[in-house]
């Protein structure tokens, strides 16, 4: 168990929307996110391929969130959430837990606002996310994910410091951010049948479904979990939230999510067609097609949603069909993903 800082002094509480539930966010908070993300976020570009269209009898559109600041689509919803903050809160700072992604997000998001960051990330977190998020300026401390809550360390920190909590993806502010990059692969392809979107937390998952109202488009929303990760799914066909054990190893660390959260449930039990899984075979196919075919660095969660169109056992009716996929982020150690490839 490591230092955490028990000792520093007490600022004041932390913001009441980390003690209580807040209301969902509204189809009209995904435009507004876009508005304040304007300029900061990267409009990542919507790429083709001949060679899936062809194979898989579909026309698809990558939303390439790998090449988004920070490596990941996390920047969008780690942004729109700290630019709201107070005066008072940005002079306090922001404190979250993550393994990696939105912790490098929310720690450039609070440089460029100015305001301090704390960052509780698991030992067994990949060396590369865990320099990237100093080198971006926040402050890192880790935790024993299997014998330490991560949640209660960081609400614990947050009373401590007085500090903000901004979770990975239980926020309405993160979700609306979020869902700014399905918003901009719909203003692109404003005809898509189908969005194919990688679920870890649900937050991506969640914005997306927003930002699908928002357009008013007439497009199914699937999500895609790790097959050894499928609390998500488990919980839709459920129709209430499922938590399952800590997730049997899979190369997708980004998805290892044991429960969704109220806010993100709410969301996607109302909204989404169906989550389907992938396996990591799966997803490491569909890394070599992104190597390959669209010279590509893209890490195993960004891989999910192709690896489910490329994959049988997802059952998923493609042909004929305009097909939007979320590419969700670049971040893999590069020894590891060398080993991706070679296998």
């Amino acid at each position: 168990m490591v230092a955490i800082g028990t000792n520093a002094p007490h600022r004041g509480p932390v913001a009441m929307e980390n003690l209580f539930a807040p209301a969902p966010p509204a189809p009209a908070a995904v435009l507004q996110a876009a508005a304040r993300l304007k300029g900061m976020a990267h409009r990542t570009p919507v790429l083709r391929s001949s060679t899936a269209d062809e194979r898989l009898g579909a026309q698809f559109f990558f939303k390439c969130e790998n090449l988004q600041r920070t490596g990941s689509f996390k920047f969008r919803g780690a942004f729109n959430a700290l630019a709201q903050f107070s005066d008072d809160q940005r002079e306090r700072g922001v404190i979250t837990f993550s393994a990696g992604n939105h912790a490098q997000a929310l720690a450039l998001a609070a440089r460029l606002l100015d305001m301090p960051a704390l960052v509780l990330m698991p030992e067994t977190a990949l060396a590369s996310k865990m320099a990237a998020t100093r080198d971006y300026g926040a402050q890192v401390l880790t935790y024993n994910p299997l014998t330490e809550d991560r949640q209660a360390i960081c609400q614990r920190l947050a009373l401590e410091r007085g500090m903000t909590l901004v979770p990975p993806s239980e926020h309405p502010d993160v979700i609306a951010g979020q869902g700014t990059a399905a918003l901009e692969l719909l203003e692109e392809v404003p005809r898509l049948d189908l969005l194919l979107v990688p679920v870890g937390g649900g937050g991506l998952l969640a914005g997306s479904l927003l930002a699908v109202q928002a357009q008013g488009m007439p497009c199914r929303v699937v999500g895609v979990e790790p097959e050894h990760a499928n609390d998500a799914q488990q919980s839709l066909r459920a129709g209430q939230i499922v938590q399952i054990p800590l997730p049997r190893s899979t190369i997708a660390d980004g998805a290892q999510a044991q429960a969704l959260g109220p806010l993100t449930f709410g969301l996607i039990r109302q909204h989404a067609q169906d989550i389907v899984t992938a396996s990591d075979p799966d997803m490491v196919q569909a890394m070599r097609f992104f190597a390959e075919r669209m010279k590509q660095v893209v890490e195993p969660t960004g891989a999910l949603a192709f690896a489910a169109a490329l994959a049988e056992s997802a059952g998923l009716d493609l042909r004929g069909t305009r097909v939007g996929v979320i590419v969700s982020g670049g971040n893999v150690d590069l020894p590891r993903y060398a080993r991706f490839l070679a296998d």
